[in-house]
C-alpha cells in the first residue's frame, strides 16, 4: 500500500508526529538514496511502524485492525483458505450478514478482493495490518493439539482428556516387547493417523516456542509434555495403543534402528517451512514402560544473538568484549545443564567469526551449524573424544578452538597448553560459580600456575524467565520478603549496586526504606503467556577477570571462597546481584531470581 512521499510528509506533519527539521532531513536523504521516506523515518526511529501503519490507513481512508490479540472465529477464518491467506496475507476475521471483513497488508488489492467477493458472494470490506497481525492470524489455522488428536487418534481407537483412557485400549501387559509382538513396526510408523499425530505435536511444539519434546510412556497411556522456558508442561495423554508407531515414526525420521529396543539410541532430523528451521536432536532409551524420548528443539533460523540481547551488561559486557580481543589465552563458561553455556560460546564465536582466523570446534553433539566454522561432531565409539580430537585440531593451523566440555584431566591438559602456544580457547564446565571453577580444574591435575597464566575470564551463569510485557504489572516488597532476601544476601551492598546503576535516583534514610519503596515488577498472566506471567528466558552473569591479583590467589591455592571475595573486591558483581539488577529493572521477578539461585 503506497502513500506519496510528499503527502506522507504533509500528514506527519499536520498531525506532529515528527519534527520539520527530521522530516526535511529524511526526505532529502531517501531523494540522494532513491529510497521512500517510510523507510527513512524508520530506520532513523523517528516513528513506529504501528503508528506508521495507522497514519497510512488514515490517509487512505481504509480502516487499520491489529489482530496481534484478537481471537478470531474460526468459521470465519476457513472462508478464505490457509493456501490463499498465506499466498496473499490476507486473512478473513469478522463477517457481519452478508459483509466479510478481510485484514490485508495491501488493500489495494482489486484484482484479488473482486476474486474473494466472487468466490464467497460476499461484500469485502478491505482492512489494512501489518506483517505481525497477518503472522499472528495465521496461526489460528492451527487448531488446537486435543482437537486435531481428537480426530486422528480416533482412526486407531480414540483418546480423552488427560488420564481418562478408554478401557478397550489399556495393554495389559505394560510390557513393550509383548505389546509389539507381530507388529510390523515399519508399517506402524508408516501409517497415516501415526505419521498425523508425529507431525501435530512437532508442530504444536514449534508453535508454542518449546525447548524440548518428552514422551514418556507409562502403564496405560503416553504422556506428551513441552519444555517452555525452562519448565516442563504436560501437553497431551494419548492411548499406549499409539506408543509403538509414534516411537517407529521418529526412529525413522532420525535414521534409527526401529528394531532396537534394548540399547539407547541418538539421531537427529529437521523441519523446515517458509517460516521456520528446525532441528530436532533425539534421544531415545528404554525403561519399564517401553522407550522414553526426548527431543531438543534447535531453532536453525534465528539470527546470530548478541551478547546484550543474551543478558550481558555495564562491566561485565565491557569484560567479554575485551578479553576476546586478546589472540589466545582460556574464555570458560559454567554451570549446570541447561543454564545457556553453548548459546554462550556460539555467541561469542559469531563475534570473532571473520575470514582472517580459522575456527575449529570439538562439540558433543553439533547444535547449530555456523558458516565458516569448522565443526566435528565428537564420537566415542570410534574412540574420537574431546581429547583425541584436540590432540588432532592443533595441526589444523587454528586460531581459535571451541571445546564443547571439559570433562577430564587429559582434556583441560591439552586446551591448557593449546591456550599456551598461541591459541584462544573457549570451553564450558559443570560448575556452580565462577570461582569454584578454578578449584574444580586443579582436581583434574592442571598445576595453579598453569591457569593462573592461561585463563582470561570465567563467566557463569543460569537462565531466568523474563517478565511478560503484555502483562507486566509494578509492585513493592512487603516487610517479610524484605526479611527473607536480608537474611540471604547483602541487602546493604546490592543497594549501593541499584544507585550505581541508576535504579535508585533518591536519597533514603536508609537502606530498608529504600528496598520497601523501590518499584518491582511481575506479571499478571494472559494469553500471550498462557497465563504464567513469564515469555522468554534471559541469562544472569557472574564475569571473574583473571587480574594479577586473582592470579596470585589461584597461585597460592586460595579456596573458591576467597578467589570469590577477591572478586568482589575489585567489582565482580555476583549472579544473584546480576539477577536483582535485572528483576529491578523490570526483566525478570525476584521470585525467579531466587529460584534459580538458590543453593
Amino acid at each position: 500500500m503506497q502513500v506519496e512521499d510528499q503527502q506522507l510528509k504533509l500528514f506527519l506533519l499536520d498531525f506532529g508526529l515528527i519534527a520539520k527539521k527530521d522530516i526535511n532531513d529524511s526526505l532529502k536523504e531517501a531523494q540522494e538514496n532513491d529510497k521512500r521516506l517510510e523507510e527513512i523515518i524508520l530506520k532513523k526511529k523517528l516513528i513506529s511502524q504501528e503508528e506508521l501503519n495507522k497514519l497510512k490507513a488514515y490517509i487512505l481512508g481504509i480502516p487499520f485492525i491489529d489482530l496481534k490479540d484478537s481471537e478470531i472465529n474460526p468459521d470465519v477464518l476457513k472462508i478464505i483458505p490457509e493456501p490463499i491467506a498465506k499466498q496473499y496475507s490476507a486473512v478473513a476475521f469478522d463477517k457481519q450478514g452478508n459483509q466479510l471483513k478481510v485484514a490485508m497488508l495491501d488493500p489495494n488489492d482489486l484484482q484479488f478482493l473482486d476474486f474473494i467477493g466472487k468466490k464467497t458472494g460476499l461484500k469485502i470490506i478491505p482492512c489494512f495490518t501489518d506483517k505481525n497481525s497477518i503472522k499472528k492470524a495465521l496461526q489460528f489455522f492451527q487448531k488446537s493439539l486435543k482437537a486435531e488428536f481428537g480426530d486422528i487418534v480416533k482412526e486407531v481407537g480414540g483418546v480423552e482428556e488427560e488420564g481418562e483412557i478408554d478401557e478397550k485400549l489399556v495393554i495389559k501387559s505394560g510390557k513393550d516387547s509383548e505389546e509389539k509382538e507381530g507388529v510390523d513396526l515399519k508399517k506402524a510408523a508408516e501409517d497415516l493417523p501415526v505419521v498425523k499425530i508425529v507431525d501435530t505435536f512437532l508442530k504444536h511444539a514449534i508453535l508454542r516456542s518449546a525447548s524440548d519434546i518428552h514422551i514418556e510412556p507409562e502403564e496405560k497411556d503416553v504422556v506428551i509434555r513441552y519444555r517452555i522456558d525452562g519448565v516442563l508442561h504436560d501437553a497431551m495423554t494419548l492411548p499406549r495403543i499409539v506408543l509403538s508407531g509414534i516411537v517407529a515414526r521418529i526412529k525413522i525420521l532420525s535414521n534409527l534402528k526401529i528394531d532396537e529396543h534394548r540399547l539407547p539410541q541418538d539421531g537427529r532430523f529437521k523441519v523446515e517451512t517458509s517460516d521456520y528451521k528446525i532441528a530436532f536432536r533425539v534421544s531415545i532409551i528404554p525403561v519399564f514402560d517401553g522407550e522414553k524420548i526426548v527431543m531438543r528443539l534447535l531453532n536453525e533460523s534465528s539470527g546470530t544473538l548478541t551478547l546484550k540481547q543474551i543478558g550481558f551488561r555495564g562491566r561485565d559486557l565491557k569484560i567479554i568484549q575485551n578479553e576476546i580481543k586478546k589472540p589466545n589465552g582460556m574464555i570458560l563458561v559454567v554451570g549446570p545443564t541447561g543454564s545457556g553455556k553453548t548459546t554462550t560460546l556460539y555467541t561469542i564465536l559469531g563475534m570473532l567469526n571473520t575470514s582472517g582466523v580459522n575456527i575449529s570446534t570439538l562439540e558433543d553433539p553439533v547444535e547449530y551449524r555456523m558458516p565458516r566454522v569448522n565443526q566435528s561432531q565428537i564420537n566415542t565409539k570410534i574412540n574420537f573424544t574431546f581429547a583425541s580430537g584436540l590432540r588432532s585440531l592443533l595441526r589444523q593451523d587454528p586460531d581459535i578452538i571451541m571445546v564443547g566440555e571439559i570433562r577430564d584431566g587429559e582434556t583441560a591438559e591439552l586446551a591448557v597448553h593449546a591456550a599456551l602456544t598461541g591459541h584462544l580457547v573457549l570451553s564450558t564446565l559443570h560448575t556452580n560459580s565462577a570461582a569454584g571453577t578454578l578449584p574444580r580444574i586443579t582436581d583434574m591435575g592442571i598445576e595453579p600456575f598453569l591457569i593462573a597464566s592461561t585463563a582470561n575470564v570465567i563467566v557463569s551463569q543460569r537462565l531466568v524467565r523474563k517478565i511478560c510485557p503484555e502483562c507486566k504489572k509494578e509492585h513493592t516488597l512487603d516487610k517479610d520478603t524484605y526479611n527473607s532476601i536480608s537474611q540471604n544476601l547483602d541487602v546493604n551492598l546490592i543497594a549501593d549496586i541499584f544507585r550505581k546503576e541508576k535504579i535508585v535516583k533518591k536519597e533514603y534514610k536508609n537502606n530498608e526504606e529504600m528496598w520497601l519503596d523501590l518499584k518491582f515488577f511481575k506479571g499478571k498472566g494472559c494469553d500471550k503467556c498462557r497465563k504464567e506471567g513469564y515469555k522468554g528466558r534471559v541469562g544472569i552473569f557472574e564475569v571473574l577477570e583473571i587480574s594479577d591479583k586473582i592470579a596470585k590467589l589461584i597461585n597460592s591455592g586460595a579456596t573458591s571462597a576467597e578467589i570469590e571475595a577477591g572478586g568482589v573486591e575489585e567489582g565482580m558483581t555476583t549472579m544473584i546481584e546480576d539477577g536483582l539488577v535485572k528483576a529491578a529493572q523490570g526483566v525478570t521477578t525476584i521470585e525467579e531470581v531466587m529460584r534459580v539461585t538458590k543453593k
